[in-house]
């Protein structure tokens, strides 16, 4: 089922992750977000993409039930993205972060499954974590761990500082504060954990590949996105000079992903 011939605009997987389908035609593009990430944010990288948006819910995130034991596994994540994916005949995809480990399992298991990638902000590929990486996590956890003696005010601090100086964040900051407060496991699961035991895999991958961080993110340093990048044959790296791309480069952003997306070979 793909594009206007979709029976269903959504649709609810065994875990309790969620998809909800957007606009229509083709290409179909599955969206993958990053852990914490609001029902908003989310849907930024679906902006403005050709064709039909399918923007998939992990567990524990949006309306989505909260993640049952086990699930903060990046092999079981790929397959919530293989199930999504095949429901709605996706033949593209768009990873944050936490999707973009998703995704990038996905395609070592199943090399040919999709046509184009775009992979935003990878945090780790085969090894441990950047330093930098795993110091951010480890805060980001802590803060989640205080928020019942503090009132959430170190994880406020911290959601903050994934922000430029001023940034005017509105509503956004109450919203990802309250996000993070479900994923306290989350954060302790995925500290050590890698998308891939060996990043040599990712050579039989024939989709082609965007690859997306910013210059400034300690959470997703540049040199995990060269890692990625230099694992699959072909793909592209660009680079934008920000702490927070997604937030500061949104036009931009949405540039590259719409003409990336809508290629084709």
């Amino acid at each position: 089922m793909i594009g206007g011939d979709l029976r269903a605009t959504e649709g609810v997987l065994p875990s309790g992750a969620r998809w909800r389908a957007h606009g229509r035609g083709e290409p179909v593009t599955l969206v993958t977000h990053g852990l914490g990430a609001t029902p908003g944010e989310a849907r930024i990288p679906a902006s403005g993409l050709p064709g039909t948006r399918v923007v998939l819910t992990f567990a524990g995130h949006g309306d989505a039930a909260d993640a049952p034991d086990g699930y903060w596994d990046y092999g079981v994540l790929a397959a919530d993205v293989l199930a999504a994916a095949d429901a709605v005949g996706a033949t593209r995809a768009v990873g944050v972060s936490l999707g973009t480990g998703a995704l990038t399992r996905a395609a070592a298991e199943h090399p040919a499954r999709f046509e184009r990638l775009a992979l935003l902000l990878p945090a780790v590929l085969d090894g441990g974590r950047e330093v930098s990486s795993a110091w951010a996590l480890e805060r980001l956890a802590e803060a989640v761990a205080a928020a019942e003696s503090d009132g959430g005010a170190a994880l406020r601090e911290r959601v903050a500082a994934e922000f430029p100086p001023g940034a005017q964040l509105g509503e956004h900051l109450a919203a990802r504060t309250a996000a993070l407060l479900r994923l306290g496991p989350a954060l302790h699961a995925l500290g050590d954990r890698a998308v891939l035991d060996d990043a040599a895999v990712l050579r039989a991958v024939r989709s082609d590949v965007l690859v997306l961080t910013g210059t400034d993110d300690p959470l997703h340093p540049v040199a995990a996105a060269r890692s990625v990048a230099a694992a699959i044959p072909g793909a592209r790296l660009e680079l934008l000079p920000s702490v927070a791309p997604l937030f500061t480069h949104r036009k931009e952003l949405r540039a590259l992903l719409a003409d990336f997306l809508a290629a084709t070979r």
